[in-house]
């Protein structure tokens, strides 16, 4: 199943990749947060750790982006989205315990960035408000179905029948 029921295990693998993460980047301006679904406790999600690496002085970046590299992370641009940088780990011989076991999808992310906080603010509102998330759920299942379980399809679709529901609750979060 590409969605699977929550796991407990999501927050304990983040804050592995988190820790790992901490020991190699040579900046004192990062946070390190857990967003996406499997940050959101009871929330059935793709079993895949995403991961907001936020640092808050722009000339950090160079620094991150030097310290990713060293460890096995290859920069993959913005992917489409506005100061949300993505890094990928790149196959090499010598595999490291922690970030090849753990799947996870790292963003490099400039503190004051608009869809950062967006992001954060729809996080805060699925693990404040139960309603919400169980309606987030059903969407989410629904698009899988109707993706037929396929991982590609399943973004295509949910970029396009999610995005009135996200914007609604990230309008929301800001009322509250």
């Amino acid at each position: 199943m590409l969605i699977q029921n929550y796991q407990e295990h999501w927050v304990n693998d983040f804050d592995k990749v988190k820790k790992t993460l901490e020991g190699y980047i040579q900046t004192d301006d990062i946070q390190i947060e857990h967003v996406g679904s499997t940050s959101v406790k009871k929330l059935a999600a793709k079993p895949i750790i995403d991961i907001d690496l936020i640092y808050e002085k722009p000339a950090s970046f160079i620094q991150i982006k030097k310290d990713l590299e060293d460890i096995g992370y290859f920069h993959n641009g913005n992917q489409g989205i506005a100061g949300r940088e993505v890094f990928k780990r790149e196959k090499k011989k010598e595999e490291h315990a922690i970030l090849d076991s753990i799947r996870h999808h790292l963003y490099v992310c400039f503190i004051d960035n608009e869809e950062l906080k967006r992001h954060l603010a729809f996080r805060d509102y699925l693990r404040e408000n139960e309603k919400a998330r169980v309606a987030y759920e059903l969407l989410k299942y629904d698009i899988a179905q109707k993706a037929a379980q396929d991982r590609k399809e399943y973004a295509r679709l949910k970029e396009f029948m999610a995005r009135d529901f996200i914007e609604s609750i990230i309008r929301e979060s800001k009322e509250v």
